[in-house]
C-alpha cells in the first residue's frame, strides 16, 4: 500500500520531478522527504532500488523500472542507500548522473563515505582529528594493534558496520585479543580504535546540507550502553556546537564531497574528534530534537542547485 501511495504522482506542472532512490518507503526519513517535496509543489516518486535496472548505451543510456517503464524524465534524484545496497545503489546513482540527472549526493561521495578506512584516510589527510586507529590484516599483529591505540579498553569496528552495529567495546587486553582474533579468523575487516572515556557515552551529530550545519544534536547512550546511536537506544537532545566543531563538520562533508551528511563528533580531553561521516543520515532524531524541517531543507538544496523558484 505504501509503495502505491508514494508512486502516486501529484500533478503539478510548475514543480520539479524528484525521485527518492531508497529501499523502504515506510521509514520515517523517506516518508518525510516525500512529504516535504510534495508540500513544496514537486512531483515526488519513490524508486525502490531493487526494482531499477539499467541500459548501458554510450548514445542513449536508460534507467528502467519494474514493468519495463523507462525513467527518463527526472530532474533530480535523492539517494538514500542502505549499506547492504551500496554497490547496486551507487551503480544506479552513477547511471542517473550519466543521464544528466542531478543527484543530491553523488555515487562517488557515497562510495567514499561507506569505505570507513578510506574515508578516515581522506579525513586525516585533510587535517581532521580522529581517535587513534589501527588496521592490520594478520592475527600476528594483534598485540601491536592493541598497543598502538593505547591499550584496553578499546573499540573494535567492523568496516562494513553501520548505525552502531558491528561496534564492540573490549574492556580488557585479553578480551581485545580474543575479539580481534575471532574477527580475523572469519576474514572480517576491522578497525581497532582508542576508547575515549571522557566522551561519557555521548556524541554530537551535525547535519550538514550544502556546506552548512543546519542542525546539531547531542546523542546520549542508553544505560549500560557505550554507543550513542539512536538506533541503539540513544536519546537525542538539542545542543550548541563550538566553532571548531562546526568547522570540523563542514570540512568533513566537503572532504568526502557530500552535499548531505551526518557528521559524528565526540569531545575528548584535547578537543573534538571526528568519529564518522554518514551519507544517508536519519532524520527522526534530529528533526524531533531540533524541531526543524530538515527534509524541507534537503528539498530546498535541490531547488537551489536546479535554480528552481517557487511561485
Amino acid at each position: 500500500m505504501l509503495d502505491g501511495f508514494y508512486n502516486a504522482h501529484v500533478s503539478r506542472p510548475t514543480g520539479l520531478k524528484i525521485g527518492l532512490l531508497a529501499s523502504d518507503p515506510s521509514l520515517y526519513s523517506n516518508k518525510r522527504i516525500m512529504e516535504a517535496g510534495q508540500e513544496r509543489g514537486h512531483e515526488m516518486e519513490f524508486l525502490n532500488i531493487k526494482d531499477c535496472y539499467i541500459k548501458l548505451d554510450g548514445r542513449n543510456p536508460e534507467m528502467h523500472y519494474r514493468g519495463g517503464r523507462i525513467l527518463n524524465d527526472f530532474d533530480a534524484i535523492i539517494p538514500r542507500i542502505r549499506p547492504s545496497a551500496t554497490f547496486y545503489g551507487c551503480a544506479l546513482t552513477r547511471h542517473f548522473e550519466a543521464m544528466g540527472v542531478y543527484t543530491l549526493n553523488s555515487a562517488r561521495a557515497i562510495t567514499q563515505s561507506r569505505d570507513k578506512l578510506y574515508s578516515l584516510q581522506l579525513l586525516i589527510n585533510n587535517g581532521l582529528t580522529i581517535p587513534t586507529t589501527g588496521f592490520a590484516n594478520s592475527p600476528l599483529d594483534t598485540n601491536e594493534l592493541i598497543r598502538m591505540v593505547g591499550g584496553a579498553p578499546l573499540i573494535v569496528k567492523l568496516l562494513e558496520g553501520t548505525q552502531g552495529k558491528g561496534v564492540v567495546l573490549a574492556e580488557t587486553k585479553k578480551a581485545a585479543e580474543s575479539l580481534i582474533n575471532a574477527f580475523k579468523s572469519l576474514r572480517a575487516n576491522i578497525l581497532v580504535q582508542e576508547f575515549v572515556k571522557e566522551a561519557g557515552g555521548k556524541d554530537i551529530r551535525c547535519f550538514v546540507v550544502n556546506g552548512k550545519v543546519v542542525a546539531s544534536i547531542m546523542r546520549t547512550a542508553a544505560p549500560g550502553e557505550f554507543r550513542a546511536n539512536i538506533h541503539m537506544g540513544g536519546v537525542a537532545s538539542l545542543t550548541k556546537i563550538t566553532q571548531e566543531e562546526r568547522r570540523m563538520a563542514i570540512l568533513a562533508s566537503k572532504t568526502l564531497h557530500l552535499k548531505v551528511a551526518g557528521v559524528d563528533i565526540i569531545r575528548g580531553k584535547n578537543g573534538p574528534m571526528l568519529l564518522e561521516v554518514n551519507s544517508s543520515p536519519g532524520l527522526q532524531g534530529i528533526e524531533g530534537a531540533s524541531n526543524k524541517d530538515i527534509a524541507g531543507i534537503m528539498i530546498e538544496a535541490v531547488e537551489k542547485e536546479l535554480k528552481f523558484k517557487r511561485c
